[in-house]
């Protein structure tokens, strides 16, 4: 009981945490280089948008595969995320300003908008999704020692 209540905590905070990294990183990226030019701009900067993108992706990869983590912890960013993506298909001026009602305001927001109206927003959430559908993430037991790790 005390695992998913860690991991009901865990994926309230990670759920703006991957999101607006993710963000961050985008819009940093793309104002790093000209693809029309074929040419990097700020090398520094794409640099420092890749390692936060692949931070998340490293946090992401995580929360999927271990087997210690409630799968509260990647139930409630892909719940959210797969939310906020329906209801963009549902009404997408309301979904896109919802990224402006949160702090902070300026770049972050359009890498909010630009991930959800390309999909990626609901890609995150489908992959975070698949770990609540394993039983065995539900309930904490001894494993055999069988030598296999399924």
């Amino acid at each position: 009981m005390v695992r998913h209540v860690f991991g009901f905590i865990l994926g309230v905070l990670l759920t703006p945490a991957l999101a607006y990294g993710a963000a961050w990183g985008h819009t940093r990226a793309t104002d790093s280089f000209d693809p029309l030019d074929q040419t990097i701009s700020d090398s520094t900067r794409l640099y420092g948008a890749f390692a936060v993108m692949a931070a998340v992706g490293l946090v992401l990869g995580v929360i999927i595969v271990a087997r210690w983590a409630s799968p509260l912890a990647s139930l409630i960013p892909a719940l959210v995320l797969i939310a906020w993506s329906v209801y963009f298909f549902a009404d997408p001026g309301q979904a896109l300003d919802l990224s402006t009602r949160v702090p902070p305001d300026g770049e972050v927001d359009t890498g909010l908008r630009l991930l959800l109206g390309s999909g990626v927003f609901a890609l995150m959430g489908v992959a975070l999704l698949m770990p609540a559908w394993a039983p065995g993430r539900w309930r904490r037991g001894e494993r055999e020692d069988s030598g296999y790790d399924y």
